[in-house]
């Protein structure tokens, strides 16, 4: 990476402000009797009171891999004093019971495999919004794909592995990878880079507009295609992609009379950087395009993008959509 090589200079300013962060909870424990999850006992009757886990959870609890802590799933492994762990670790331990060092052999534990089958519970971002709940089994694959489960985050320089709520991220962005932030729906960048003959995959830069109520990014990066290096701008929405359909958004480079122009509908931050990158979806320049645009004696990049976004005002009548510009 060299991204210090590229400057970015933009005409609009605003930073957004920091939101709360949401957390993912704790697994599901359902509390029994009165409700309040505490029984009284004690001699005569006193008011000693002590949590109360139910069923359910403790099932949970026999269903967790003793190695990666983990849900286990068929084929769930013991071993001869009736240890249990996933068939993942099995391989990892060597044919050995991480409990108590005797050898596993390949002893199915069928009775909590049954009594995972019964097993009903709540999605685990139940507390980010999800109401749903799920056979134990078909819990995972829903939570793969659940549209409450958090994002991860889209800065593409550091492979960074933080996840969270759209505005965790955004603080996150702000905070931690000092990303420009900036309020409105228009863009007007200029881009510079000293030796453009010098491209490494990947450089890059990221902004993030606020407007419409919602978060975009915006990427532009040099990368080699093929033998040729090229110029690349696209604009990813901080949402799912069933929102992200609603807003389209335009990127222009030109100079002397002559433009580049590109429309298209942003792409979800679901999907990764590299693949929106490797999928081609944006304003892509070739080099010496770049180099024209950029004027003078073309041996410095100096390369103007604008843009801007829009929402798609919805017609159900005729099934059309069309512009809503910000105002």
């Amino acid at each position: 990476m060299e991204s210090e090589n590229i400057e970015c200079v933009s005409v609009s300013d605003g930073m957004v402000e920091e939101e709360e962060v949401a957390h993912i909870p704790h697994p599901f424990l359902k509390p029994r009797g009165n409700g309040s999850g505490t029984v009284s006992g004690g001699v005569g009757g006193g008011g000693v009171t002590a949590p109360v886990i139910s069923p359910v959870a403790r099932v949970h609890e026999l269903l967790e891999c003793p190695v990666c802590t983990n849900s286990m799933y068929p084929p769930i492994h013991q071993c001869h004093n009736g240890h249990t762990l996933c068939s993942t670790c099995k391989s990892r331990v060597h044919n050995r019971c991480p409990t108590c060092r005797q050898e596993l052999g390949d002893i199915r534990c069928l009775a909590l495999e049954k009594v995972a089958e019964s097993l009903e519970l709540p999605c685990r971002y139940l507390s980010l919004g999800c109401p749903e709940i799920f056979p134990y089994y078909s819990k995972l694959k829903h939570e793969a794909q659940c549209n409450f489960r958090p994002y991860n985050c889209p800065y593409a320089g550091s492979e960074c592995s933080v996840v969270g709520d759209i505005p965790f991220l955004v603080a996150h962005l702000r905070d931690d990878h000092k990303v420009d932030m900036h309020i409105g729906s228009t863009f007007n960048h200029r881009y510079v880079k000293s030796n453009p003959r010098e491209v490494e995959n990947a450089t890059w830069m990221l902004t993030v507009f606020h407007c419409f109520g919602q978060y975009f990014c915006l990427h532009f990066e040099a990368f080699q295609l093929g033998m040729a290096p090229v110029y690349m701008a696209f604009l990813r929405f901080m949402g799912d992609e069933n929102e992200a359909r609603y807003y389209s958004y335009s990127l222009e480079v030109g100079l002397n009379g002559r433009k580049l122009i590109w429309e298209g509908i942003p792409r979800s931050i679901r999907d990764s950087h590299r693949k929106v990158r490797d999928s081609h979806d944006g304003l892509i320049i070739q080099r010496n395009m770049a180099l024209f645009f950029s004027g003078g004696d073309r041996k410095e990049l100096k390369l103007r993008v604008t843009g801007r976004i829009w929402k798609e005002q919805q017609n159900l009548d005729a099934g059309v959509s069309t512009p809503n510009p910000c105002s």
